[in-house]
């Protein structure tokens, strides 16, 4: 646990830290809807690479007020010849889930999204994950869609060399 705590440090002040004009996009916040509603940000930590922090609410009739966090490190992409605001991502990172008892697992985001002219990122993923505690296993439902709104103004994304 302590070991969890050092890196989430180092890597939140690393973010934090990183004030690079040449960033891929500029900090986005939104809702994702789908098997597991959430509301999430996108922070920009180099020319393609981000940070996607999320918190979801979910929750059926017998576990109506369950939440969970998330972080996932995303690497992104332009697709070749393609729309300028197109990009795909694949990711990974921790999840944590509270309801009746606690779980975590390690997720998959792999998606593509795209950044209009106006501040709107619409984006669709898909989020398997390995879970290691009470619910061991594995699990490739939670897929969604999502809707950011972008702050600031952001250097257009290009393919790094």
């Amino acid at each position: 646990m302590k070991k969890l705590i050092i890196l989430s440090v180092v890597i939140i002040g690393s973010v934090f830290h990183y004030n690079d004009s040449k960033a891929q996009a500029s900090w986005e916040v939104g809702a994702r809807f789908g098997s597991r509603g959430s509301v999430e940000a996108t922070i920009p930590v180099g020319m393609a690479p981000r940070i996607q922090p999320a918190v979801y609410f979910y929750g059926s009739s017998s576990l109506p007020n369950s939440f969970g966090i998330a972080g996932y490190f995303d690497w992104m992409f332009k697709l070749s010849d393609g729309p300028s605001g197109l990009k795909f991502f694949p990711g990974v990172g921790p999840e944590f889930y509270f309801d009746n008892q606690f779980n975590m697992s390690i997720a998959g985001n792999f998606g593509v999204e795209y950044a209009f002219d106006i501040p709107l990122t619409i984006a669709f993923d898909w989020r398997p994950a390995i879970f290691f505690t009470n619910s061991h296993g594995f699990e490739a439902a939670n897929v969604g869609i999502s809707a950011r709104f972008r702050f600031g103004e952001s250097v257009k994304f290009e393919k790094a060399d």
